[in-house]
Parts: C-alpha cells; structure tokens; sequence
C-alpha cells in the first residue's frame, strides 16, 4: 500500500447465499460438505481493485443494486468480503443505512456516547465535543428521548453529527443525507467541506450528479458487482447517464464500451513515465450532447387545433443532430413543423422553457410582420426553428410550442403544445453560474489597504 493512499481495496468480492425456501438454509447446514445445494450464489462484488488516496474526495455512482452500499459497508468493516482485503489508514467514520450503529432503546445522548466510543474516542474526547455535536444535531429535547421514537430526520441529524466530530480521517457517507430537508443537506455538504479542507479522505454514494461533479476529485461507476469505470466526475457521470438511460437492449454493448475505455484510461495512467499532453485530458474529458430516446415528457397538453397542427417538435445541434442531453454554453436548435388546414393571416410561432416546478424561464415568439406570415394558405408547413445558446444550469427542463393567428376578432392560439418536448443540461463542475440561468456575469476582486 503507497504512503500516500487511503484506502486500499485489492480483489474484493461479496457473494450472498439465497434460499428459495427458508428451511433450505437449515438442510444444507445438515447436509454432509458438498454432497447438496440448497442455494444459488448472489455475486454483489466482483474481483473490485481500488485505491484512493488521501484527501481526495470520491463519489460513487451506479444503479441500485450495483453494488455501492456493499462496497461501503466493507470498507466501514460491517461486512466482510468473500474474496480479497481492504485496508484503511486513519480513523475512519461512516454514515451509513438509517440508524446504523443506534440503539434504539437508548436516548439519543446514550447513542452518542456508544457511537463516538465505537468510532474510537474516549469518554473526556467525547465531553469535549458534546456541545459541538448536540449543536449540529439541533433536535432539542429529544436528545433524552429513546431514539425509537425519533423521526428518520432526527436519526440522520444526531448519526451526522456524531460521525463528523470524532475528527475523521477517512469519512463514509451512503445515501442518507437525501432524508434530511433542504437545508440541513446543505449544513451537511458544507460541513463535509470543511473536512476536506483539513486534509481528509471521503467517499460517498449519491444519485444526484450534480453533487458528484461539484463535490468529488474523482467518480467511480459500478454496475452488476463490478467496476465499470474510475475517473473525472464529469465523464464518469455523463457514462453513468448514459447507461441508465440506454434501452434494455443497447445496455450491455454500453457496458462494454464503457469498460473498454476505462482500461485504456488505466493503462496510460499507470504508465507513469508517459506525461499525458493537457490538451489531450481535455480532450477526453470534453462533454458531447446526444439523445436519449427514453427521455420523453409524460405531462404533455394539447390544445384543441383549430386549423392548424404542430408536429416533430425536438432539439438537434447545429449540424442536425438530434439530441436532449445538452451541454452547457454550447448553442442547440429547437425546430418543429405546423401544417395549416385552412388560410390563416398574421401567424407568429413561439417557444417557452419551463423548469420541473413550471416556473418560465424564458421564451421567444417569431414577428407577426414578416411577409411570408401575412397570409398562410391552407395545406402549407411553416418548419419553425430557434437558435438557443444553453446557459441553464445543470437540470432537467420542459419545452412548449404555439402557433398563433389573428382569427378577426383577436389573435388566438391555432395549436399549441405544453411539455412537448424535454430536455436535461448535464452536469458541469467548471459551472460557477448560480440559480436557474447563467447569465455569464464577469467577478472581480479589488484589495484595498
């Protein structure tokens, strides 16, 4: 193991036995070494080789049941593996499954006490931080209360707080933080911060992607037990989304190619005398937009049509690409077609983004002035097409289209569709943007004395 790594993970698999039928268990128990099988094998881990290093900070990505909360678990020791070692340098605390560690008869200072002696501290250790951890926790009163009758919140809360203040060297986090409100997962995150700033080593499982290209050094991506692929956030998240997204039956010739670039990568990164030209990494590491074609709008409102239809509405890129996992700061178009069934006069076509909520980002119209759409003849297709730049922030939008005439008395929606088409911005760590829209503010910083 080098000096400078953390963790050292070296051929590790987890195989879990299933029974079909609970007495299974106990008749292969009595069954004579290897004469019977009652069980067929569950293969969580296969053959993992992982080393982290100190002070980096590695998200681990996947599909549920890849394998994420296995490998945790063994790093933490809960669990042990089938096959291979793990080592880990430094004290080490984790945030596990839900009330992990607690008992519940206790009263939530009694847990503190067990938890904190578990993770290695002694009692005057653990009563110079007590402030500092019922601080953080904030649940009041109920820090006396059995922890059997705290809320999933209230859980979290005191297990985080504990785990943070015992000054860890290495510091696990599973999927629990995503119980806490909003703005204790931000008092979390910040905090977590903080404990990468003074040099320690984190890992952590999360589904959202934005927080592993914000947060992390490095990603790691395991699907079906087994390691596909380690690297930068960015591209291992924008795989990982593209492999989740995939129809059933492009997903194992994805898998592979995912696996075929990560032992390319890992070939050259282990020829240490090779210098990897800056150039080059970016390169690689470049997003690209392209499509998912499971990415469809399940809320989509058609207004009654009154002579007029809007069809093929999509995003492409400016070579005609079709797309709609986009890359921020790049320019996309958005096109759709109307066909006309009857002459229509002053027609001027629009577009609206909209988030998840429904909240308007932002829209366009085409002038009513132009000449070609004075008078529209009936059997016509207009092919209306806006040119965007994309400078939302990593999410995912909606996209509406609408056709408009003056019908005599007032101008009137020929046809118009709601959430026609969506779309998401993948995540981007070089993003400094806040909030829904970039709206490619220049900063300064003046000192004065």
């Amino acid at each position: 193991m080098s000096s400078d790594a953390a963790v050292k993970i070296c051929g590790v698999g987890k195989v879990f036995p299933i029974y079909a039928k609970p007495h299974h268990r106990l008749l292969e128990m009595l069954s004579p070494r290897g004469m019977e099988r009652f069980r067929s094998d569950f293969h969580a881990l296969k053959g993992i080789d992982l080393e982290i290093r100190k002070g980096h900070t590695v998200g681990i990505v996947g599909r549920n049941g890849s394998g994420k909360s296995t490998l945790l678990q063994i790093i933490c020791g809960t669990l042990a593996p089938t096959t291979g070692s793990v080592e880990v340098v430094g004290r080490l605390a984790a945030l596990l499954e839900l009330g992990a560690g607690f008992n519940p008869e206790f009263t939530g200072l009694e847990n503190v006490y067990l938890n904190a002696t578990i993770l290695g501290l002694g009692r005057s250790e653990i009563e110079q931080r007590l402030d500092d951890i019922l601080s953080f926790a904030d649940i009041g009163n109920f820090i006396n209360q059995p922890v059997k009758n705290y809320s999933s919140g209230m859980y979290v809360r005191l297990a985080f707080a504990v785990a943070i203040n015992v000054t860890p060297e290495v510091l696990v986090v599973d999927e629990a933080l995503s119980v806490g409100d909003e703005a204790f997962q931000r008092k979390c995150f910040s905090r977590i911060e903080k404990i990468r700033e003074a040099g320690a080593t984190v890992l952590f499982v999360s589904h959202s992607a934005g927080t592993v290209v914000d947060l992390c050094d490095q990603a790691i991506l395991l699907d079906g037990g087994e390691l596909l692929m380690q690297g930068a956030p960015k591209r291992v998240v924008s795989l990982y989304q593209k492999l989740i997204y995939a129809p059933t039956e492009q997903q194992l010739e994805i898998r592979e190619a995912i696996r075929s670039d990560t032992e390319s990568v890992i070939a050259a990164q282990t020829t240490e005398s090779t210098a990897v030209p800056e150039k080059a990494v970016k390169e690689s590491t470049k997003l690209e937009a392209w499509y998912d074609p499971h990415l469809l709008p399940a809320s989509v409102i058609a207004y009654q049509d009154r002579g007029a239809t809007i069809e093929d509405a999509h995003l492409s890129t400016l070579n005609g690409r079709r797309v709609n996992m986009l890359v921020h700061g790049e320019e996309y178009l958005y096109t759709y077609k109307v066909k006309t069934r009857r002459t229509l006069s002053r027609v001027r076509c629009g577009m609206m983004i909209r988030t998840t909520t429904g909240i308007e980002v932002g829209g366009a119209a085409t002038d009513p002035a132009m000449p070609q759409m004075q008078l529209v003849s009936a059997d016509a297709t207009i092919e209306v097409c806006f040119r965007i730049r994309c400078l939302l922030n990593p999410g995912t939008y909606f996209l509406n289209a609408g056709c408009l005439a003056d019908t005599g008395a007032m101008e009137e929606y020929i046809d118009r569709r709601v959430d026609v088409a969506m779309f998401r911005v993948m995540p981007d760590h070089a993003i400094r943007a806040t909030a829904l829209v970039d709206l490619v503010i220049d900063d300064s910083i003046e000192w004065r004395t």
